[in-house]
């Protein structure tokens, strides 16, 4: 973690601190090897293989492939959308490192929380340990909790991006009456995730008063997706690439550009008290900027 310094900053009297989990690991950064490093190890101890769910480009996909290739451990992958001829970046990747790719339809990707279509793929192609989407469950939520155990100093705001509130949740497990956390959703209308993350609390919390007590820490920003999840335009492309030449930070345009541009917004509005500590975190994810090469020719010179 280090602190982002600058003529802005200094001007507006706010400190703010990244934490750089996009460097953890190459092809696993950030909170993807958190979500799936619990999950890694329980399919281990049972040795099943891993299934899980993503689109064409998703970086859970990539990091999944990735991580279950460092651990030893077959992977599947359920792909939204018909294949195409030749693989994408993402899914060529996830290839290489030993996923077995299997496309579906938008229509059957859709029944993938359902209880029959997961016995149905269980009957198809063998036993397996689910990892959600995302790596939205139970182990990918306490994964998260190590993030703020991990945080040097103390803080008043803690930022993260997010698409299914997993690393939220597991976040706000850990914080302090007084602090609180910013979610920056990369979805549009992403006000949903404050149920989805009360559904992931409840797996450690139980009780709803605490889930409730839990919940009043979060702050859902919801006015940066830049019209949904992986849309961008080029205001967010020109920033990302400006918040590289000014700090030395790459950042992946689906998640932590959005986030850190919404951040840096609203800093320059005022909204944060003068001497306000801010922690933002990097969740990783810089392997889904490819995606925006391949299809849109966007180059970014990091």
């Amino acid at each position: 973690m280090h602190q982002l310094e600058s003529d802005f900053l200094a001007e507006h009297r706010v400190q703010l601190f990244l934490k750089r989990d996009d460097l953890i690991h190459p092809e696993v950064s950030g909170n993807k090897w958190r979500k799936l490093e619990l999950n890694i190890t329980k399919a281990q101890e049972f040795d099943l293989p891993i299934l899980t769910f993503g689109g064409a480009y998703s970086n859970h996909i990539a990091a999944t492939a990735a991580a279950c290739h460092h651990r030893g451990i077959a992977c599947i992958g359920m792909i939204r959308g018909e294949e195409h001829d030749g693989l994408n970046p993402t899914l060529s990747l996830a290839s290489k490192l030993g996923m077995q790719l299997h496309f579906i339809s938008r229509e059957e990707y859709g029944y993938k929380a359902e209880e029959a279509y997961i016995r149905q793929l269980k009957d198809n192609l063998g036993a397996f340990h689910l990892v959600p989407e995302g790596g939205a469950n139970f182990l990918g939520v306490m994964g998260c909790t190590s993030i703020i155990k991990e945080l040097p100093k103390p803080f008043d705001i803690l930022c993260v991006a997010g698409g299914t509130g997993t690393t939220a949740a597991g976040m706000l497990l850990g914080l302090k009456a007084n602090q609180r956390l910013e979610l920056y959703p990369a979805l549009k209308g992403g006000e949903f995730l404050q149920k989805s993350i009360a559904q992931l609390l409840e797996y450690s919390l139980f009780e709803e008063m605490a889930v409730n007590e839990t919940l009043e820490n979060l702050i859902i920003v919801s006015d940066y997706h830049f019209g949904g999840y992986a849309k961008i335009n080029a205001e967010l492309v020109d920033f990302t690439q400006h918040f590289f030449n000014e700090y030395s930070v790459p950042l992946d345009l689906i998640y932590t550009s959005k986030m850190m541009f919404g951040l840096f917004d609203r800093i320059s509005k005022g909204l944060y008290n003068k001497g306000t500590s801010i922690i933002a975190v990097h969740t990783g994810g810089l392997q889904g900027n490819e995606g925006f090469k391949s299809r849109k020719g966007i180059t970014l010179n990091f």
